[in-house]
């Protein structure tokens, strides 16, 4: 089977590529990487030359073109079936896609106040209006799936809808939004990733400054 070629931006800021990326390299899916700056004020016309939407991730596998993170992750799911990508049970399917969709389509205000940023030094900013509802929110998505799975991830093993959320536990983080054990234990459980490693271990490593993301 020909190796896919997922594009990426900047590992210490892209979100949206971030999750893509932890759940194939976490679930040890073989893929090829090729990673588009997006340091241009107009957006990199590499990715618009190689993306139908203009904007990464996207997965290249021969012909075909798969783009938005879930639906990478889904695809690599079939691809790879006993990668655990996707929780075993239907029911676990079901609600890992539930929890998925939410963390696409919603936290806008957490998202806008606290870009993602690897290698940002911990510490407070002061949260507008609708951040500590996000907070909240998420804290009980979290809380609920690792009472009903035992953990240590959401679903029992690690798997998409842990990839999903990995730029909140980066916001979290850096941020120090929240001091709950049950949270800081799971966003330590995700840290200690070995996928999680390799992708802070790069975003150091990168030379590009993006101004409005340095919050």
């Amino acid at each position: 089977m020909d190796r896919p070629t997922l594009y990426i931006a900047n590992k210490n800021y892209s979100s949206w590529s971030f999750r893509p990326w932890m759940a194939l390299t976490g679930a040890g899916v073989d893929f090829k990487e090729v990673l588009i700056p997006f340091d241009y004020p107009g957006g990199n016309p590499q990715i618009k030359a190689i993306s139908p939407t203009g904007r990464v991730p996207l997965l290249q596998h021969g012909g075909l073109k798969v783009w938005e993170s879930l639906a990478i992750i889904e695809y690599a799911a079939e691809l790879y079936p006993d990668s655990g990508l996707l929780p075993e049970d239907r029911a676990g399917r079901a609600v890992a896609r539930s929890v998925s969709m939410e963390m696409l389509s919603s936290f806008r205000s957490l998202r806008s106040a606290c870009p993602m940023n690897i290698r940002r030094p911990k510490g407070k900013i002061a949260l507008p209006d609708g951040v500590e509802a996000d907070i909240s929110r998420i804290e009980a998505i979290w809380r609920d799936l690792l009472q009903e799975s035992g953990g240590p991830f959401l679903f029992g093993r690690f798997c998409g809808a842990d990839a999903m959320f990995a730029p909140v536990v980066n916001r979290f983080d850096v941020y120090d939004l929240v001091n709950r054990k049950d949270t800081l234990a799971y966003m330590e459980t995700m840290k200690a990733h070995p996928a999680w490693r390799k992708r802070e271990e790069a975003a150091r490593a990168e030379p590009w400054i993006v101004a409005e993301d340095e919050v």
